[in-house]
């Protein structure tokens, strides 16, 4: 390997152009490290307990979208999917698959009948029901640490 007439031996060359910065120093790393922790604790309770009420995480998922994200009106898969985060052909699937299980309805768009919109039957509204009320309970938990990393956030954010 040769070396540059400049650059001594043992000895890395110096970098004369920027110097690079390091992220902010009003970071919260911990405070991040904290939050992200809690998240995935509380995700990895929320798909126990779907599990235990015999659905999947996604098919719990679909359920509380589908109930929170329609107020006047049934959701249609399209938004289904978007909620969700998947594709469309994806939520399709799954609502068959909630269909088939007596968790949801059907019903064609009085507007668009291309447009299929999706509604909970009694049975879908009982198991959201009582894996919400666990889910608030461990929010319930949760919620004093979550406040307290939160706090640190708008701390950090005034600096």
């Amino acid at each position: 390997m040769q070396r540059s007439k400049r650059q001594k031996p043992g000895k890395a060359p110096v970098a004369r152009s920027k110097r690079i910065r390091g992220p902010s120093p009003d970071v919260d790393y911990e405070a991040l490290a904290q939050f992200r922790f809690r998240l995935r604790k509380f995700l990895s309770f929320s798909e126990a307990a779907a599990q235990k009420a015999g659905l999947t995480p996604q098919q719990h998922q679909a359920l509380l979208a589908i109930k929170g994200f329609s107020r006047m009106q049934p959701i249609s898969v399209g938004d289904l999917a978007d909620v969700l985060l998947v594709r469309h052909h994806t939520a399709v699937e799954l609502v068959d698959r909630m269909t088939r299980l007596g968790l949801l309805g059907r019903i064609a768009d009085d507007d668009d009948s291309r447009r299929i919109l999706v509604k909970l039957t009694r049975k879908g509204e009982q198991r959201l029901r009582t894996l919400s009320q666990t889910h608030f309970e461990e929010l319930q938990s949760a919620s004093p640490g979550l406040t307290r990393i939160l706090r640190s956030f708008r701390r950090s954010q005034k600096r």
